[in-house]
């Protein structure tokens, strides 16, 4: 599936800014415990990982610097070591050095997680394949909210999740669940 060398694990705006009730009911109440999941065993693999945070230009986002949504989750929180990459638009790429860094880590293959599927991480996989990257989007460890179409109607999360998914999967990243990328780190010891 990827070789331990070349990965890392990249989490993407695990930040307190996403528990607002203003972005709707959540998808994917196991987010948490699979991405949790990942973190954990990424560090005990000793594979590196990279937290990127966003920092909304907008005054009244919970999610810019200043704001008490902008701080990680706290089971997300960065330990000594792991790099942070902190952007202001949706891809992790833009605006950071996160492609140098990967670069000089001899990184080909990221494993992506985070929030949301449909924005940012949807974003950051599209330019991580464009750049020359082939990344693996695990599934589960990644939620959305729902969104208002263009009509006017909404769309439910899970909708949204899985229509995110299917346009990158097999174009842009390998779409995975976190057993299989657990399965083939513990396997590759």
């Amino acid at each position: 599936m990827f070789r331990r060398e070349t990965s890392c694990l990249i989490l993407i705006d695990l930040q307190e800014g996403f528990n607002d009730p203003k972005w709707g009911e959540r998808n994917n109440p196991l987010l948490e415990r699979n991405a949790a999941e990942l973190l954990g065993a990424f560090r005990e693999a000793h594979v590196p990982v990279i937290h990127v945070r966003h920092d909304s230009a907008e005054a009244a986002s919970p999610l810019r610097s200043g704001a008490r949504g902008f701080d990680f989750l706290k089971w997300a929180q960065p330990r000594a070591g792991e790099e942070i990459f902190t952007k202001s638009a949706h891809g992790a790429f833009v605006g950071t050095k996160l492609e140098a860094h990967l670069r000089w880590r001899g990184i080909t293959e990221p494993v992506l997680g985070g929030l949301t599927s449909d924005h940012c991480v949807n974003t950051t996989a599209r330019m991580a394949c464009d750049l020359g990257f082939a990344p693996l989007l695990a599934s589960d460890a990644t939620a959305t909210f729902p969104r208002r179409a263009p009509g006017g109607h909404w769309l439910p999360a899970n909708g949204v999740q899985e229509a995110a998914l299917a346009s990158l999967d097999g174009e842009f990243a390998r779409v995975v669940t976190t057993a299989q990328i657990l399965y083939h780190l513990r396997s590759t010891q």
